[in-house]
């Protein structure tokens, strides 16, 4: 039988990478989008021959458009439409709003929440014209939920991702299709530092940072068929964190 194909944007961070191993190893056929850093492929083609699943690679900006939608739908064309989606794209560029410049506002907007239009507009319909269901994941942040000082951008960027989430779940229901966020909190990453850590743990439960790994786990649940009656979902990965 066919695997089912998954597409991950983000791909070549901390977190979009794990979840496209996870992915790879529940033998899912994964599209991996980044955008400049591509210093993963040659690690996810050793690894992935571990499995018998079919690796695409697809360099795009999706804060872009139409760069997005035309690179989409040319892969599709070519290999047909994707079961499910996990959008993980994400950066941040913190300061205090005050201080907030209009560029660090519209990049963080852009490639957070406005790339959920871009990634899902083209890939929508082919994926219901399958009439096999789907999934659609996207990855917002305990940010947010509760925000977080110097945070304004982010936070709104992901808040808007979980709305965007819980409308489009209800479009899809009667298409199978469900739609939900996952929502983590302090995770191992390029852009977490040992004072983040040590202040982090404060108002962390389980008084320890997460790994990729933990966002990855509830992503592959999330696309499995145990998951098939869970949609409009936020699910927090953070620890207990109060």
């Amino acid at each position: 039988m066919k695997n089912k194909s998954i597409l991950v944007t983000g791909a070549s961070g901390s977190i979009g990478l794990a979840i496209s191993k996870k992915i790879i190893s529940s033998s899912y056929d994964t599209v991996m989008c980044y955008n400049k850093n591509n210093s993963f492929i040659d690690d996810i083609k050793t690894y992935s021959k571990d499995y018998d699943v079919n690796i695409r690679f697809l360099k795009i900006d999706v804060s872009n458009r139409e760069e997005t939608k035309n690179i989409l739908l040319k892969d599709i064309e070519e290999n047909g439409a994707y079961y499910g989606a996990v959008l993980s794209s994400g950066i941040t560029m913190d300061n205090a709003f005050p201080a907030m410049t209009s560029e660090e506002w519209d990049k963080v907007i852009d490639v957070n929440l406005k790339s959920f239009y871009n990634i899902v507009s083209p890939i929508i319909m082919p994926m219901i014209r399958l009439k096999k269901g789907g999934r659609i994941i996207a990855i917002s942040s305990v940010s947010g939920i509760i925000g977080n000082r110097g945070q304004v951008n982010y936070a709104a960027s992901k808040a808007g991702l979980i709305g965007a989430v819980k409308s489009l779940a209800i479009e899809l229901g009667k298409r199978n299709i469900t739609v939900n966020c996952i929502a983590p909190g302090i995770i191992e990453s390029e852009m977490i530092n040992d004072e983040i850590i040590e202040h982090a743990k404060n108002m962390i439960a389980l008084k320890r940072i997460g790994k990729p790994a933990d966002v990855a786990n509830a992503v592959n649940f999330l696309l499995s068929e145990e998951a098939n009656y869970i949609t409009k979902q936020v699910i927090s990965v953070d620890g207990g964190m109060f």
